[in-house]
């Protein structure tokens, strides 16, 4: 707001006061006139002086404004929502059940080699002791029983080295092994000999 827009309140609160001196000074001098004694008049101007003084004093008390408190707002704490975070199911890798074959004894009831076959029943019984003990584990008469036979005439179908055993069939009066052998192989099929491996029969069942 400018200068000039501020002093004019002023202006007219002095012209207003004037006027209104005026109008009361207005009946004071006609009371000289009607012959009213001077203390009555200087009463009379002394009150309308009073009244006007007043009056600007009062013009000029300006009304203060109380200033209203600002509602102070308080941030109301906003709840967070948290997630649990769910655990997810784990699942645990099974391991399967591995069968490891044992290889057992199993003479066949029909050849499967394509040699001569010889019946369990009908070999010699040192021969049913020897495969009875292979069967078992041993214990074996002979050092050598267990070796691995290494096949070398091919008359047995071909495997890999180490696949078949010899094992001494003891021949009754003889001072050494004798010429009888039992060859294993690694799946269970056996074979006998009575001539130091010239010739073979696979024994059935």
């Amino acid at each position: 707001m400018s200068q000039e827009k501020r002093q004019r309140p002023g202006w007219l609160r002095q012209g207003a006061l004037l006027a209104l001196i005026l109008l009361l000074l207005l009946p004071l001098l006609a009371a000289c006139d009607a012959g009213s004694s001077v203390q009555e008049v200087a009463g009379q101007v002394g009150a309308a002086i009073e009244a006007a003084s007043t009056l600007e004093a009062q013009a000029r008390v300006t009304p203060t404004r109380t200033p209203r408190p600002r509602a102070s707002r308080t941030a109301t704490p906003t709840t967070v929502r948290t997630r649990r975070a769910t655990p997810r199911a784990t699942m645990t890798p099974t391991r399967r059940a591995t069968r490891t074959a044992t290889p057992t004894v199993r003479p066949s009831s029909s050849g499967v080699s394509g040699l001569p076959t010889v019946r369990f029943q009908d070999l010699p019984k040192q021969a049913r002791e020897t495969i009875a003990l292979i069967e078992q584990g041993g214990p074996f008469p002979f050092e050598r029983d267990g070796v691995t036979f290494q096949n070398r005439e091919q008359l047995l179908p071909r495997k890999r080295s180490g696949y078949y055993r010899e094992y001494t069939v003891i021949t009754p009066g003889s001072r050494d092994r004798g010429a009888r052998r039992i060859v294993a192989g690694a799946q269970g099929e056996l074979y006998y000999t009575d001539d130091h491996y010239e010739s073979f029969r696979e024994v059935i069942r």
